[in-house]
């Protein structure tokens, strides 16, 4: 366990002030301190992207991801650059080399990957905001397990220029904070987008049988959302659906993945979004396969458990695995466009239950990545924008739900958080003085 005065957050402490400016009082992110994952190229500093193989196999950039230059000429200052998992390929935010980040949140915790420095920083205080990337999970998890706030916005939104790429068709660059003001003012400078008035939702979408995957008590998270959407937007436009049928009719190039699926257990598994996982992680292998293959085969560096098989898995990865997932997006992207309609969002666990300990072995894992994956597929695969809104805490840990907005509402999103969030948190209040 990492236990420093940064929390083992931290690859490189440096302060990069932003860029020099007339009036910086009147920029939006002024006084505004930020951290940035080690994936991205900073110029004159080497990405080790989780692995010291990488960093010395690797020279200095001589430019700066443009997502990282946008938050410099918006007023921030960057502090540092934040551990990682190895090659951005875990959920867990473990790192056999450099140690695992301690998750202030709950310390005998994992912190959540691959973005967990970026997380722990925010959640410690140690920075007002950070910069991750999300291509499977990688800040939804970590800010559901540090109890913040991550955003992963719509596939290709945001200029992934300058990052170390895992697997293109899912990459994201991807963000967290404390408070949703700070998440929106960081979303509309990386978005490109102008302050707007909310838009109030027209369908809040409650996913039942997501749900059910939870390992606390449903009720905890689902009747918090329910009663916050009500007090502000009344309650005619909450509905429950049954997100797994709905993805399983509306999706039938699903079926490739779902003939050799044998779950009996319906409770902890939604068949669709299974297949929809598969999917996934099959072409994530493969991108990660063209994009560092040459590079481990020749290299042959030393990668710690779990991260060997995923990457061994990979390399064995051939075309013909990847299936007919062009289709498989095309039909999600539609039905979940005609299930949103144009102001609608959707209600889920991020995650099914509070992070696991800190040394679980892997094995122990497979069920909780598995549940994990069918979530975490839905925006994965659709590139639809979600955020993770941190609830409080259940028994000592931390709970989060999530919202899924269409392709391009990142804006609507951000705002709809921004204006819910404390009346949510009356509702937490409530719920922790309840035995749910």
């Amino acid at each position: 366990m990492a236990v420093s005065s940064d929390y083992g957050a931290f690859m490189e402490k440096f302060i990069l002030p932003p860029l020099p400016t007339t009036s910086p009082a009147q920029l939006p992110l002024n006084r505004l301190t930020f951290a940035v994952k080690d994936i991205f190229d900073m110029d004159g500093y080497v990405s080790g992207f989780g692995n010291p193989d990488w960093l010395k196999t690797h020279s200095a950039a001589t430019s700066t991801a443009p997502a990282v230059l946008a938050m410099l000429n918006a007023g921030a200052t960057c502090i540092g650059r934040t551990a990682m998992d190895e090659m951005a390929y875990s959920i867990n935010g473990e790192n056999i080399h450099y140690g695992t980040p301690l998750n202030p949140c709950a310390p005998d915790r994992v912190p959540g990957g691959s973005s967990s420095g970026s997380a722990v920083a925010v959640s410690a205080e140690l920075a007002d905001f950070s910069l991750g990337t999300d291509t499977g999970g990688s800040v939804r998890v970590p800010g559901s397990y540090c109890g913040i706030f991550g955003f992963r916005p719509s596939h290709g939104i945001v200029s992934t220029e300058g990052v170390i790429p895992m697997a293109q068709s899912f990459d994201t660059v991807g963000w967290f904070s404390r408070d949703p003001g700070t998440l929106n003012h960081v979303g509309k400078i990386l978005l490109g987008l102008p302050n707007e008035k909310l838009v109030h939702p027209n369908k809040v979408l409650i996913a039942e049988d997501c749900f059910k995957l939870l390992s606390i008590p449903t009720t905890r998270v689902t009747k918090v959302v329910a009663t916050s959407i009500e007090k502000l937007f009344g309650g005619d436009i909450l509905q429950s659906v049954n997100l797994g049928d709905i993805i399983e009719s509306k999706v039938p190039s699903l079926k490739h993945f779902m003939q050799n699926d044998n779950t009996e257990n319906k409770e902890f598994s939604i068949k669709s979004l299974v297949a929809l996982s598969t999917s996934m992680r099959l072409l994530q292998r493969f991108e990660f396969k063209k994009n560092h293959g040459e590079w481990v085969t020749t290299v042959k560096p030393n990668l710690g458990p779990g991260i060997s098989e995923r990457v061994f898995d990979a390399l064995n990865t051939s075309e013909q695995d990847i299936g007919p997932f062009d289709s498989i997006k095309t039909q999600l992207q539609e039905a979940l466009s005609s299930l949103l309609g144009e102001n609608g969002i959707i209600v889920f666990p991020t995650v099914p239950g509070p992070p696991p300990k800190l040394q679980t072995e892997t094995t122990s894992l497979e069920t909780f990545r598995a549940r994990a994956f069918s979530l975490l597929s839905i925006a994965g695969v659709s590139g639809f924008c979600q955020v993770t809104i941190p609830l409080g805490k259940y028994e000592d840990l931390p709970v989060s739900v999530s919202m899924l907005a269409k392709h391009g509402s990142d804006g609507f999103l951000l705002n709809l958080v921004e204006t819910l969030y404390d009346t949510l948190r009356e509702q937490v209040c409530i719920a922790e003085k309840v035995n749910y």
